[in-house]
C-alpha cells in the first residue's frame, strides 16, 4: 500500500503537473499559436482568453466523453499501467524533440491565418485539426487521465487536471496576444528557446515519473 501510495497525486501535485505539461505543448509554435497572433493583431489581449475558451471547452467535452465511456477500463490496473508507459514514451519523444529544435526555434510574429474566424470558434477548429493534438491526447492526455481518477479525488481530481491544462494555455496565449497587442520586445526568441528548453526538462523527468507509475500498476500483473 505505501508503494501504492508512492504514485498517488495529491490535488496541487495534479495541478501543477497538468499544468507544466500542458505548458509544454503551448509553448511551442503551431497552428493554434498562428491564429492566436492572427486575432491579437485585430482585437488586442482578449484574443489570447478567447482562443483559450474555445480551446478548452472541446478539450473539456473530449475528457468528459473519455471518461464516461472508458472510466471502468481506465481504473483496471493493468490498462493504466500500459498507458502510462505508452504516455513515458511519448513525453521522452517530446522532450528530446524540443531540446533538439532549440538552436532554431523562431517564435514568428509575423504568421497567421488570413482566413481567420472567430477566436472561440477557431479555438475549437485548429485544436481538432491538428493531428499533434489528437496524438497528445490519445497517449500523454489519456496517461493523466488514467492518474487523475487513481487519485482517489474522482470527478475532483478530473477537473484539477482539466484546470491545470487549460491555465497553462491561457497564460501562454495571454502573454502572447499582450505582446502583440502591445510590443514584440518583451518575448525575443532567446527567451523563448529558454522556456522550451525548461519545459523540454520537465517532460522529461516527467517520462520517468509516468514510467514509474507503469512499473508499479504492471509490476502485480
Amino acid at each position: 500500500m505505501e508503494a501504492a501510495a508512492a504514485t498517488h497525486m495529491g490535488p496541487l501535485a495534479l495541478l501543477g503537473t497538468a499544468f507544466v505539461i500542458g505548458l509544454s505543448g503551448a509553448v511551442m509554435p503551431g497552428p493554434v499559436l498562428a491564429v492566436t497572433i492572427t486575432h491579437a493583431a485585430r482585437q488586442g489581449f482578449k484574443a489570447g482568453p478567447l482562443i483559450t475558451l474555445g480551446h478548452g471547452l472541446l478539450e473539456a467535452a473530449l475528457l468528459i466523453a473519455l471518461v464516461a465511456g472508458l472510466g471502468p477500463i481506465l481504473t483496471k490496473p493493468t490498462v493504466a499501467g500500459l498507458i502510462a508507459a505508452v504516455g513515458a514514451v511519448i513525453l521522452l519523444w517530446m522532450g528530446a524533440g524540443m531540446l533538439r529544435s532549440l538552436p532554431g526555434l523562431r517564435l514568428d510574429f509575423d504568421q497567421g491565418a488570413a482566413t481567420a474566424a472567430g477566436p472561440v470558434r477557431d479555438g475549437v477548429l485548429l485544436s481538432l485539426a491538428n493531428p499533434y493534438w489528437s496524438l497528445w491526447w490519445a497517449t500523454v492526455g489519456l496517461s493523466l487521465t488514467a492518474m487523475a481518477m487513481a487519485s482517489g479525488l474522482g470527478w475532483w481530481g478530473l477537473a484539477l487536471f482539466w484546470a491545470g491544462h487549460v491555465s497553462s494555455d491561457l497564460v501562454w496565449y495571454s502573454l502572447v496576444s499582450a505582446v502583440v497587442a502591445k510590443g514584440r520586445r518583451f518575448i525575443t526568441d532567446k527567451v523563448h528557446r529558454v522556456v522550451v528548453g525548461v519545459c523540454a526538462v520537465f517532460l522529461l523527468a516527467f517520462s520517468v515519473y509516468f514510467g514509474f507509475f507503469a512499473w508499479e500498476k504492471l509490476l502485480p500483473a
